[in-house]
């Protein structure tokens, strides 16, 4: 499968975190959280179920599938391990920092964002307190 566009990530994301074991996320809900139309998210959609990322009927929830959960996850887990570095670590403002690790998560690599963590595990470490990332 060929690399996700920055947007088809975000809603990926968007999914994930609307969603739960036993409930899918709405597309109004979708449209919602991204601040985009209910037609473009539709569209991104349609695009999504044809890539095998969510299993999607029409007016239904949606589920993420293996893959889908696997990538979203991911980006996920970038966006908040890179917010919480500006955070904790270089005391940016959380509302700065939430914005800035949407649009770095999606170009930084795996090996970047797991040597923020250790980085923030040792400095907690140093200052006596217990890691919690």
């Amino acid at each position: 499968m060929d690399k996700l566009t920055f947007t088809m990530e975000n809603y990926l994301e968007a999914i994930y975190e609307l969603s739960s074991d036993k409930e899918g996320a709405r597309v109004s809900d979708i449209a919602k959280r991204l601040g985009v139309s209910k037609a473009s998210t539709n569209s991104a959609i349609v695009s999504l179920a044809e890539k095998g990322l969510i299993n999607y009927e029409k007016y239904k929830e949606i589920f993420l599938t293996e893959k889908g959960l696997e990538l979203a996850k991911s980006t996920s887990d970038k966006h908040r391990i890179i917010k919480k570095f500006f955070v904790d670590i270089l005391k940016i403002d959380g509302e700065i920092a939430d914005k800035d690790a949407c649009s770095i998560e999606h170009v930084i690599s795996r090996d970047s964002v797991i040597a923020m963590e250790k980085y923030m595990k040792g400095h907690k470490e140093k200052d006596g307190k217990n890691s919690n990332i």
